[in-house]
């Protein structure tokens, strides 16, 4: 144990140093589109605006959440809520439909509607912005608006037969044409942000209902969606739940590398990425809502272990995108947002189960973000690089890429490294 706080010391320093000296103050003095409201999301790699105005109702919320989660955590000194606040202001101005209710997909930067789309992923994230919003600073309309969003979501887009939500709807919530248009396919990595979503909203409210419908998401998530053998997570279903083939769609996010298969990626097929930012999910969920650890503590395992022993790369450092249930990565670039969360997950591994195989781990993962992914002259990571480390993309925001991953990621790792030093 003494080694193991002695390890932690070190990596906590690079921690808040990064945290308080680079990527706070990257995005105190990004971001922030002061002519129209809300948030410009596509910066260069020296974090200049690169002329794309396009606002996506993804980032616009998940930049909410950030600022105003940093908020509550303790830093800005008041301008991460101020920002918050203005992008809260945007949002609620310009992507609500009032007709038809629900969010938008995109607007243009003056904030005109421009793909009208209702997608369960940005609902699910609204949720989960308004309601940080509302514990961050006790404006009514943070609260107000996230009930309003989870009653949208359960009166329109909730599979009452099937379980789980649609996920690709049209403006007046009819499903999408099926295929790359989505209207026939449910998915892990919505549901897994239902779940983190309504855990928000629980923690805000202290009600019932969202505690119940949390339960039902992670009993969900384990019973129908991670594989029954090997406990990991698979990406695409039909409506009934039968597994599919992992496709892209004509509405995405995260499109940072092409599959070049019409067929979509192996069934046997999963991203090291989301299997252990779930686990982390599930362990907050599980503490928030005061479940039994015990229970999930086996399933938690085959998800850290299954990444510790294929997704780490042990020579060059990081964690590759994907692999199958059994054997070795088969994608080996490396996401930012991955090494993220994978940072995260596995110091609540060590926590959970004492072994200190997931400091080794860490370790690997905390170098290779701290010597390679992060762009220290300018202050936020990198979005991706091959399998030799090998810069692949290089700019710093885009249509998917904010501060969410990154800020979130220091800010939780800094209190598990707290933790563990004692």
């Amino acid at each position: 144990m003494a080694n193991a706080t002695a390890r932690c010391e070190r990596w906590l320093q690079e921690v808040q140093g990064h945290l308080r000296d680079e990527l706070l103050p990257f995005w105190l003095t990004h971001g922030v589109d002061t002519e129209y409201g809300g948030y410009l999301t596509y910066l260069d790699r020296n974090g200049q605006p690169t002329g794309e105005t396009v606002k996506t109702l993804l980032c616009q919320a998940r930049m909410i959440y950030t600022y105003s989660s940093a908020h509550r955590a303790g830093f800005g000194d008041g301008q991460c809520l101020d920002i918050a606040r203005g992008g809260v202001d945007f949002a609620l101005k310009h992507f609500w439909d009032d007709r038809h209710w629900g969010w938008f997909w995109t607007c243009q930067r003056d904030g005109a509607p421009l793909n009208e789309s209702k997608l369960t992923y940005g609902h699910a994230f609204m949720i989960y912005a308004l309601s940080e919003y509302g514990m961050a600073s006790g404006d009514h309309r943070g609260l107000e608006w996230a009930i309003r969003t989870y009653e949208t979501l359960q009166t329109l887009a909730a599979d009452n037969c099937r379980g789980g939500y649609y996920e690709f709807l049209e403006r007046d919530w009819s499903k999408k044409k099926p295929g790359k248009y989505g209207g026939d396919r449910k998915s892990f990595d919505v549901h897994m942000h239902l779940m983190e979503c309504m855990t928000n909203l629980y923690e805000a409210t202290g009600l019932r209902v969202y505690r119940e419908r949390t339960v039902e998401l992670i009993t969900l998530i384990v019973d129908r969606i991670l594989h029954p053998e090997s406990g990991l997570g698979q990406a695409q279903f039909a409506y009934d739940w039968t597994p599919l083939r992992q496709i892209l769609f004509a509405d995405v996010w995260g499109a940072d590398r092409d599959v070049n298969d019409d067929e979509g990626r192996p069934l046997d097929n999963t991203s090291f990425g989301h299997n252990v930012e779930f686990a982390w999910l599930l362990l907050h969920a599980v503490n928030m809502l005061d479940l039994d650890v015990e229970t999930y503590k086996p399933g938690l395992k085959k998800i850290f272990d299954h990444c510790v022993t294929y997704g780490i790369d042990w020579e060059h450092g990081g964690v590759f995108c994907e692999g199958p249930h059994h054997g070795p990565a088969r994608e080996r670039n490396k996401e930012f947002w991955q090494q993220a969360e994978t940072l995260v997950g596995l110091l609540d591994a060590y926590l959970l189960f004492g072994d200190e195989t997931y400091l080794d781990a860490y370790e690997n993962v905390h170098r290779f973000v701290m010597d390679r992914m992060i762009h220290h002259e300018v202050g936020e990571w990198f979005p991706l690089f091959d399998e030799k480390n090998t810069l692949l993309w290089d700019y710093m925001a885009h249509a998917w890429k904010i501060n969410y991953h990154t800020v979130r990621s220091m800010i939780q790792s800094e209190a598990r490294l707290l933790r563990i030093c004692g």
